[in-house]
């Protein structure tokens, strides 16, 4: 079977239309239907809260979020809360890790990383793994402390993956101060504008978009 990721650039959607679109994808692969594929997409303000969240890690209270128009969404995925919003790149990826002949998930977490550093060294930000903490991170020479530049968490149905990544490409990183990213306290959150030293513009969007379909589409296999 073909290991090619078909890439979808869907914009800007909703969090719970863009996990109804994955659940169906889902299941067309479990039925042995469709290819796998990346959903590419923004959304608007959300707070999502995976299997291993914690309360107190919603450092705003819920119904002031929701006063602010901010979701709140419980999803199947592994981690903590993340947060989701304009200029953050959000990949989802529904794969057959079976029929891929790589029925194993931590294989696929490493391959989705190592896939993210490589986008971020072409946009001139050297970027790493932290053993024990799921995620693309940045060094900074005036801290210990690393930044981190995207977040990763996936779920399973049978060996069909969803979920994915966010990478941090041109968001409002203050749109963090409600939660504790990933439950990881002392990391600093960053983008590529910042890492960059550069205005937050469509344009540095739209380049980090084409560079991560490029990346995925040739080098996830």
């Amino acid at each position: 079977m073909s290991r090619e990721l078909e890439i979808q650039w869907l914009g800007r959607v909703a969090y719970g239309e863009a996990l109804d679109r994955q659940k169906a994808l889902v299941e067309e692969r479990r039925a042995g239907r469709g290819r796998d594929c990346m959903l590419l997409l923004e959304h608007p303000p959300v707070v999502t809260l995976g299997r291993s969240a914690r309360p107190e890690n919603v450092r705003t209270p819920i119904p002031d979020l929701q006063a602010r128009g901010v979701e709140v969404h419980e999803v199947a995925r592994g981690g903590d809360v993340t947060y989701h919003g304009p200029g953050q790149l959000v990949g989802y990826l529904i794969a057959d890790l079976e029929a891929r002949g790589a029925a194993d998930v931590t294989r696929w977490l490493r391959g989705i990383e190592g896939a993210l550093i490589g986008v971020l060294a072409e946009l001139g930000v050297p970027a790493r793994r932290i053993d024990g903490m799921t995620g693309v991170y940045v060094d900074d020479p005036a801290d210990a402390r690393p930044r981190k530049i995207a977040s990763i968490g996936v779920g399973l149905k049978g060996w069909v993956t969803y979920h994915g990544f966010a990478l941090n490409a041109t968001m409002d990183l203050a749109e963090f101060d409600d939660i504790v990213p990933c439950g990881l306290h002392g990391v600093t959150m960053t983008s590529v504008a910042r890492e960059r030293g550069e205005a937050p513009t469509p344009l540095l969007f739209e380049r980090c978009r084409e560079i991560v379909a490029r990346h995925f589409a040739e080098k996830v296999r």
